[in-house]
C-alpha cells in the first residue's frame, strides 16, 4: 500500500463482520497514536490494510 493512500476499511481483509456486536470491525489493535490518526483524518493510510482480493488468492493458486 502506497503511504499517501487513504485506506478503505471495507475492501480490507482485516475488516470483518463479529457476530457479538452485531456490527464491522477492524481485527487490528490499533495503537492510541494511529487510532487517533485514523478518528480524525479521512486521509488516514493505515499500515496493516491489506486488500480483500479473493481472485487474487485463486489465481495465484492455479
Amino acid at each position: 500500500m502506497q503511504k499517501n493512500t487513504p485506506t478503505n476499511c471495507e475492501t480490507c481483509v482485516n475488516y470483518t463482520y463479529d457476530d457479538e456486536y452485531d456490527c464491522y470491525v477492524c481485527l487490528v489493535n490499533l495503537d492510541e497514536d494511529e487510532m487517533y490518526r485514523f478518528m480524525s483524518g479521512t486521509n488516514y493510510a493505515c499500515p496493516y490494510y491489506r486488500l480483500d482480493d479473493e481472485y487474487g488468492v485463486v489465481k495465484h493458486q492455479m
